[in-house]
């Protein structure tokens, strides 16, 4: 299969818009760093998890959603584990 990609550069702008979106939707206190470590990180996650499912994102728009998935799902997992 041929999946669409995006590079590094717009996975970080990207990752960026996605973590901040997860930050204000889950009401957390993130920097920019964080929100773009939040976005890369868990899009990687989010497409883990949804692959086992069958479904998969493509391109930059697939990309913000998986990442907005996945940096909801890591805070909720950080407020688990810290109580």
């Amino acid at each position: 299969m041929n999946e669409t990609q995006i590079g590094w550069i717009a996975a970080i702008i990207v990752g960026g818009f996605a973590g901040w979106f997860a930050q204000m939707f889950m009401r957390a206190n993130t920097g920019i760093l964080g929100n773009v470590v939040l976005g890369v990180v868990g899009a990687a996650v989010a497409s883990a998890l949804l692959g086992l499912f069958g479904v998969s994102f493509a391109g930059t728009l697939g990309y913000l959603v998986a990442g907005f998935i996945g940096a909801c799902i890591l805070i909720g997992v950080g407020r688990a584990v810290r109580g």
